[in-house]
């Protein structure tokens, strides 16, 4: 597999799970961990060519095969070139095809979260001033095609703003996040779409990455915000 676009990236022959979603999103995993080994967004095209590499169906003599990664390519060893709408590609060599399903999985009813965490979205989206003076909220569980941004905010500036809110903030969220920008940053009716990853409590490795990534990160103190702490017994 080789991925061209901002950057390139190369994964060695081995077993791998593709999925395609009916989004047009394509994902590649390992058996090792929850992350994606790579990606591509929604709305994303697939053109199929055989192990001969003709850019057809094996003997059809036609044209290539070409679908949006929405469609169900009929899968069978070759190479698969996967475009973004932004001009990058993912290139996938199949030498084997192991198994090939398709399943409706029909109407998505949305996570819920844990009642901590859907409750600090809400006093966050009512206490904006946490964040800065003169910020207004646009919309909670603003959608995209891979999943709603908890919070899209403006500043005081006016500048779009996406906060991603957790009750633990760690590595995942960050990544979460930066998701969402990237497919954001592409509306130039949104553009540019600063982040914020916000939480009761930020791991250092997450504060690294964020940073690395310019998302602002800001802890949030729960107690205060849903007034059940004065200040009053405060040490420091």
């Amino acid at each position: 597999m080789d991925y061209a676009g901002r950057l390139s990236a190369h994964l060695p022959l081995a077993t791998r799970l593709v999925v395609i979603k009916s989004d047009g999103s394509v994902l590649i995993h390992s058996d090792a961990g929850t992350k994606a080994l790579n990606w591509m967004p929604a709305g994303s095209r697939l053109v199929r060519a055989d192990a001969r590499g003709s850019g057809s169906d094996p003997g059809s003599g036609g044209p290539p095969d070409v679908t949006h990664a929405s469609g169900r390519a009929d899968a069978q060893p070759g190479r698969w070139v996967i475009t973004g709408k932004s001009g990058e590609a993912l290139t996938i060599e199949m030498e084997e095809i192991i198994s090939d399903c398709s399943v409706e999985l029909g109407a998505d009813p949305g996570l819920v979260k844990d009642g901590v965490e859907s409750h600090l979205q809400e006093l966050l989206a009512a206490q904006l001033n946490v964040l800065g003076e003169g910020w207004r909220l646009v919309r909670r569980e603003y959608p995209t095609a891979i999943g709603p941004v908890d919070l899209m905010c403006r500043d005081a500036g006016g500048v779009s703003v996406a906060i991603e809110v957790k009750r633990r903030g760690e590595i995942d969220g960050v990544e979460q996040l930066t998701r969402y920008l990237e497919l954001l940053n592409r509306d130039p009716l949104l553009a540019p779409v600063l982040g914020v990853f916000a939480a009761q409590e930020i791991k250092p490795q997450a504060r690294v990455l964020a940073a690395d990534r310019g998302i602002r990160c800001v802890t949030l103190d729960y107690d205060s915000m849903r007034g059940a702490d004065d200040g009053a017994l405060r040490l420091f």
